[in-house]
């Protein structure tokens, strides 16, 4: 009778996807790496933070293997947030359930979303991997469940796919909003999916930010200390209030070097007597649960990580402004934070560069290919193109050097260090439109005649603020401080400026 039971839920569930991935976000990227490893023999784990679309990935790849003829029988999905599933989170129920469903001689499918909520569920998972014709994907919302029994025994068997909330380019897709816009909104309510699709306002977004970061803190970290005492000598997280008191301290110096002395002497300094163990335990606790990301710093020189002052990136700008007051603003920051969530999507090792006594905020590496990054929100200022300027110039070989700047008025190519505008390197690497003022001098006196008006207008529909009458233009082009630095490119070329 339970077996039938679950047979007509699963029915009725099928039939609720179909209805709720009509208005979904396609996250065409996860779904391809999902693809890439169908029917491989490997276990799929999709990790990530809760409500960063980990349920609808599943779902829409149920669709995508229905659409390519693979019959309903064949898939089994069990959600464990679901009440309905309650009696199979006792894992031997679940093995015998699953066992009684697979398909003779034919691939089954089967999918575990929040498995976490099954104790001993890595029994469940190691004896589905030993059969044949089963093919095994499930996520997990706090990557303490990969660094135990798990990790253990399926040691080489699974392969992780890390998921994050929206791109800025998806955020654009969903909500159907002009870049300049968007790219406003993005860095002010983050990229969680619903928040993208929501009839936003202020206090809504609060109100469903807050349920999320609240489960996040009380909840997968309750899971994960139910987990933690098997093992012995493992401190308790007891105290939610330190949590979060750490939690807001992280989130108030994203891109600044961090040591757990240092948080450990913030806290003392607020009143709070802890050790450096426990915030450390603390510490770790958030960066499971992925509110944080710990990023290395790495010497370029000796080629090898440091393993002092890291830097913490949290996983979403709209959860960072709601815990933080609002009286803060850091642009800068903020615009490093997405960079650092962007070029994680992209694949790859990121790490903080370390060059003698100067610092590259960003070193990915990818197959054995470096690249190196610069942010800032503004480089107009002859300081502050400097010193973004200065470490990429030292570095002696031949790998691409980006600066990623809000700034449209220093973009362009400096003795092989491409300044970029930001919004254009989140949608996709090509160039954007570019502005007269944004182009090197040397090219731009040497394609347009000494009249102003034939000067192309900036053109992009989606900002129409930046539209400037062309003299305007032209001023601030010679106005920018860059043309009169002795150091910087523009000024060789001064001499073939139109007199006056």
């Amino acid at each position: 009778e339970m077996g039938k039971y679950f047979d007509v839920l699963r029915i009725i569930c099928h039939t609720e996807k179909k209805r709720r991935n009509a208005d979904m976000v396609e996250r065409k990227e996860y779904l391809d790496q999902l693809w890439a490893w169908k029917d491989e023999r490997q276990i799929k784990v999709v990790t990530g933070i809760r409500r960063c679309g980990k349920s609808v990935l599943l779902e829409q790849y149920q669709q995508r293997l229905l659409a390519n003829g693979v019959a309903p029988e064949q898939i089994i999905s069990i959600n464990f947030e679901n009440l309905d599933y309650e009696p199979l989170k006792d894992y031997m129920r679940l093995y015998n359930y699953l066992k009684e469903r697979l398909c003779v001689d034919k691939m089954t499918y089967i999918f575990l979303d929040e498995v976490q909520e099954v104790p001993s569920f890595e029994k469940v998972v190691d004896s589905l991997y030993i059969r044949d014709h089963v093919d095994v994907y499930i996520t997990g919302s706090n990557a303490y469940m990969l660094s135990s029994e798990l990790a253990t025994l399926l040691s080489g068997r699974y392969t992780e796919i890390k998921m994050l909330p929206l791109s800025f380019r998806e955020y654009m897709a969903v909500t159907g909003m002009a870049k300049e816009e968007a790219f406003a909104e993005f860095m002010k309510t983050g990229g969680i999916p619903y928040v993208a699709v929501m009839n936003r306002t202020d206090e809504k977004i609060d109100q469903y930010l807050e349920g999320i970061y609240n489960t996040v803190i009380v909840k997968d970290i309750e899971q994960r200390q139910t987990r933690r005492e098997k093992e012995s000598g493992k401190r308790k997280i007891t105290d939610i209030a330190l949590l979060k008191t750490i939690a807001r301290y992280l989130a108030s110096v994203i891109g600044s070097p961090v040591s757990m002395k240092s948080i450990t002497d913030y806290l003392i300094s607020a009143g709070r007597k802890v050790s450096q163990n426990t915030v450390s335990d603390y510490v770790e606790a958030l960066t499971e649960s992925f509110v944080f990301y710990p990023v290395e710093r790495f010497d370029i020189v000796g080629k090898q990580l440091l393993k002092v002052n890291n830097k913490f990136y949290m996983v979403d700008m709209g959860i960072r402004n709601h815990i933080l007051p609002r009286k803060r603003y850091d642009l800068g920051f903020t615009i490093e934070n997405i960079v650092y969530l962007e070029l994680s999507r992209r694949g790859g090792k990121v790490n903080i560069g370390k060059y003698g006594s100067t610092e590259v905020d960003f070193v990915t590496q990818k197959e054995g290919v470096l690249t190196y990054y610069q942010v800032t929100a503004d480089m107009t200022a002859e300081e502050t193109f400097e010193r973004e300027m200065r470490p990429l110039r030292s570095i002696q070989d031949n790998y691409e050097k980006i600066v990623l700047t809000l700034d449209r008025f220093s973009l362009g190519n400096y003795d092989g260090i491409k300044v970029m505008n930001r919004p254009a390197f989140e949608v996709a690497f090509l160039p954007e439109p570019s502005p007269a003022f944004a182009v090197s001098s040397a090219r731009y006196f040497q394609c347009h005649s000494h009249n102003p008006e034939n000067i192309a207008p900036y053109s992009d529909t989606s900002s129409s603020h930046m539209r400037l009458p062309r003299v305007q233009m032209l001023e601030s082009f010679l106005a920018h401080p860059l043309l009169h630095s002795q150091k910087s490119p523009l000024y060789k070329h001064q001499d073939k400026a139109p007199a006056g």
